[in-house]
């Protein structure tokens, strides 16, 4: 999504599965305890429809295959389910990984200039019409089971399997998947894991012995900061009247009835 890290999936995916792997409480057993989570379907469909509310005014978020543009953050075209950017590296990895499954796609012809414009805000090569065709590429079932496929492999697998590791639940869970799905998960200070890192400078999460509800008040205090650090994602609605009234209200399962706002606008999951 509309995150500051130039690295590729591939990349990423290392980088995420060393910090997994070299994780002491993963084998925890209050990582263990934590089994059910935002990876339970019903859990899934309502995170997918609170990110599509920031992302797009939505909560019919798979209306959003179909979906680019170019929104002025510096990061080129923002397409798609997750908002694949073509300045980052996924938006380049998501077309790579279709065109290996439906090879001659109407996509195809677009990965060398994806390459070019790999870490810029370039459209040279993509204009005029890649928003066309993204559009008509987000027909064919094929090139929405990448997106959903890319999703979880990049932003929604990852998330969810460190906020076990943790401890957390469904809510906690949810935190980690937005933050990600917003700044990456690269070196930068503004990334997911750096995020992390600032809360647990302020509290321990359940798997260290620490409250719940504590932590993830400092996580989203470190989310909030991390936010502010660019205009693009300075308003934090998306944390204040979202994640964290859910939070107040001891919401930790994220169970419906929900009621939220983001920038504004009011949002209801019965």
């Amino acid at each position: 999504m509309k995150h500051p890290a130039r690295t590729s999936r591939r990349t990423l995916l290392a980088l995420v599965g060393a910090s997994l792997a070299s994780a002491p409480l993963l084998n925890s057993p209050q990582a263990s305890a934590a089994a059910a989570g935002l990876d339970d379907p019903a859990k899934k469909e309502i995170a997918m429809k609170l990110v599509s509310s920031a992302e797009n005014s939505s909560l019919d978020w798979k209306a959003q295959y179909k979906y680019i543009e170019d929104i002025g953050d510096g990061r080129g075209y923002t397409a798609g389910i997750i908002g694949f950017c073509s300045g980052t590296g996924d938006m380049l990895d998501l077309v790579e990984l279709y065109t290996d499954r439906r090879p001659g796609n109407v996509l195809a012809p677009y990965l060398p200039a994806l390459r070019r414009v790999d870490g810029t805000d370039s459209h040279d090569g993509l204009d005029p019409n890649f928003p066309r065709d993204w559009a008509r590429a987000a027909q064919d079932q094929e090139f929405r089971r990448a997106q959903d496929d890319e999703r979880d492999r990049v932003y929604f697998g990852p998330a969810v399997r460190q906020g076990k590791t943790d401890g957390l639940r469904v809510l906690g869970q949810f935190a980690y998947y937005d933050a990600i799905v917003m700044h990456g998960d690269g070196t930068d200070p503004t990334s997911f894991r750096n995020i992390r890192r600032r809360a647990l400078n302020q509290a321990r999460p359940p798997a260290q012995g620490g409250d719940e509800v504590t932590y993830l008040h400092a996580f989203l205090d470190a989310r909030v900061w991390a936010m502010k650090q660019e205009e693009a994602h300075s308003d934090t609605s998306r944390v204040d009247t979202a994640q964290r009234v859910f939070l107040r209200a001891g919401n930790l399962d994220l169970d419906p009835p929900l009621d939220w706002k983001v920038y504004g606008d009011s949002y209801h999951i019965g």
